[in-house]
C-alpha cells in the first residue's frame, strides 16, 4: 500500500507560479513511477506530467515548456513546478503512483486526495 499526500495548491493570478508537492509513504519510493493528474471542471481527467524511476519525463502538450516535474528520492517527494499559469490550468491536481510508468491516468493504482489550483484571469 502507498499513501500519497499533496500540498501547494491555491489561488494565483494568470501568469503566476505555484509548486505542488506530493510525499509518499508505504513503499520504496525510488521504484515508483509518478504522475500529476488534473481534473478540470466539466472536463475529463488528464495526466499533465509523469516521471519514471530514472527521471525520464512526459508532459501533455498544453503544459510543455511551462510545467516541470521532478522527484527527490531522499525525501520521498515528487514536485510539479507550474509557471506561466493560465485560467485553463484550473482544476484539482492529484498525485498518482504505480510501479509501472504510464502516460495514462487510468493506469496508476495509487492516488492522493488532490489539491485545488485556481488561476484567475
Amino acid at each position: 500500500q502507498i499513501q500519497l499526500v499533496e500540498s501547494g495548491g491555491g489561488l494565483v493570478q494568470a501568469g503566476g507560479s505555484l509548486r505542488l508537492s506530493c510525499t509518499a509513504s508505504g513503499r520504496t519510493f525510488m521504484n515508483l513511477a509518478l504522475g500529476w493528474i488534473r481534473q478540470a471542471p466539466g472536463k475529463e481527467r488528464e495526466i499533465v506530467a509523469a516521471i519514471n524511476r530514472i527521471s525520464g519525463t512526459y508532459y501533455t502538450d498544453s503544459v510543455q515548456g511551462r510545467f516541470t516535474i521532478s522527484r527527490d528520492n531522499a525525501k520521498n517527494t515528487v514536485y510539479l513546478q507550474m509557471n506561466s499559469l493560465k485560467p485553463e490550468d484550473t482544476g484539482v491536481y492529484s498525485c498518482a503512483a504505480d510501479p509501472a510508468f504510464s502516460v495514462r491516468a487510468k493506469d496508476y493504482d495509487y492516488w492522493g486526495q488532490g489539491t485545488q489550483v485556481t488561476v484567475s484571469s
